[in-house]
């Protein structure tokens, strides 16, 4: 049974991953290649959130190979079979509870390693992204706003980097609206950060209040082009990309470093042991709830319904602790609540399965009272 789960859960996996996956990658896709990216930037953000998309599906991925496979064995008389020999469902459920626990520690290993790792170096990947100039600026024929308030136009750029018939309209001061137009333009780079160079040019600047124009003729003029290609973004961490033995033990110090809440950080820092218990919450609730069940012409609709709704209710226990414990730090165990439910579930349909109600059973003990 065990050997089944494991093939059921790949297929599950894999199936779920691409589907979740490739839905991220098209609005990546759309916004890292229309910003002038090339496809090897798209590709390598793809695989970093891959470790995510993993973590997301594997709870869901070991919910339907328990379901799957306790159907199956059930459909072809194997239960029966196993049941009659003596086994009660509280013994057939092991190989399900070890599959969880396999599942779950493919699991910690995602919150506590991979996913931590993979968020910081998409945030180094994109901090550095951010100050491509290349990327931001250089489009050829196209008007462009790196921002608010400025608009910026390239006709050509040839081979060698320069830049062709270059306009350039800076309306960042409410005073005083500047036109920049130039034959031809370098981007250059000093320790101040970038810089357009424009030369044989024309520059005009209009007065908002009384609009009267100035113009200024050049043969070189130098542009601060470092503010129109950062991102503006922060330095700082986030509470995805710190290691979980930070999170516990300098708890202060990282709220303060990424600008959360104490609660916050301490429901980020159990989440990632929360999240592997719920993969064998997913397993056992699966095969206890089609255990429930007896044969019937109409299958296991029931049952594999009943198992959803039960998941639903595990996860809107979760969404209700989330608000108490970043509130109060000190609530931090309620982060385990529905693992705790899910547990409870499971050995609720387990039991009802072990002790199922037989009329057939109930009819004959009342004649023989009768009698």
């Amino acid at each position: 049974m065990l050997s089944q789960l494991m093939v059921v859960f790949g297929f599950f996996a894999l199936v779920l991953v691409m589907v979740y996956w490739v839905n991220a990658s098209v609005s990546l896709f759309d916004e890292l290649i229309t910003d002038g990216h090339s496809a090897r930037i798209f590709l390598e953000f793809s695989l970093l959130s891959l470790p995510g998309v993993i973590a997301l599906v594997l709870p869901m991925a070991a919910f339907g190979a328990a379901v799957y496979v306790t159907n199956r064995m059930s459909n072809e008389s194997e239960m029966t079979v196993l049941q009659a020999g003596g086994l009660s469902p509280w013994r057939l459920g092991r190989p399900v509870l070890v599959f969880g626990v396999l599942i779950a520690l493919m699991m910690s290993v995602l919150t506590h390693a991979l996913v931590p790792a993979s968020v910081a170096q998409l945030r180094d990947r994109e901090s550095e992204i951010s100050e491509s100039v290349a990327a931001r600026l250089l489009h050829e024929g196209t008007f462009l706003h790196p921002a608010r308030g400025v608009t910026f136009y390239i006709r050509e750029i040839t081979d060698d980097g320069e830049l062709r018939d270059v306009y350039l309209s800076d309306r960042r001061n409410d005073q005083r609206t500047v036109t920049y137009t130039a034959e031809t333009a370098y981007v250059t780079r000093d320790d101040g950060g970038p810089k357009l160079t424009m030369r044989s040019g024309l520059a005009q600047e209009v007065q908002t209040k009384d609009l009267p124009l100035s113009t200024t003729n050049f043969t070189d003029l130098t542009y601060d082009i470092s503010g129109l290609i950062t991102s503006g973004g922060s330095e700082r961490r986030r509470a995805r990309q710190i290691p979980t033995l930070e999170l516990l033990t300098q708890t202060e110090a990282v709220a303060e470093e990424v600008n959360d809440s104490i609660g916050e950080v301490l429901e980020e820092a159990h989440n990632r042991f929360q999240m592997p218990l719920l993969c064998v919450v997913a397993a056992l609730i699966g095969y206890a709830a089609l255990m429930t069940g007896t044969f019937s012409r109409f299958g296991v609709t029931k049952q594999i319904v009943g198992a959803i709704f039960l998941l639903v209710l595990v996860k809107l226990v979760e969404s209700a602790i989330t608000e108490p414990v970043r509130s109060t730090p000190a609530f931090w165990p309620l982060v385990y609540l529905p693992s705790l439910v899910g547990f409870a579930l499971a050995a609720v349909l387990l039991w009802r399965a072990a002790r199922p109600f037989r009329p057939e059973r109930r009819r004959g003990q009342d004649a023989e009272v009768a009698a």
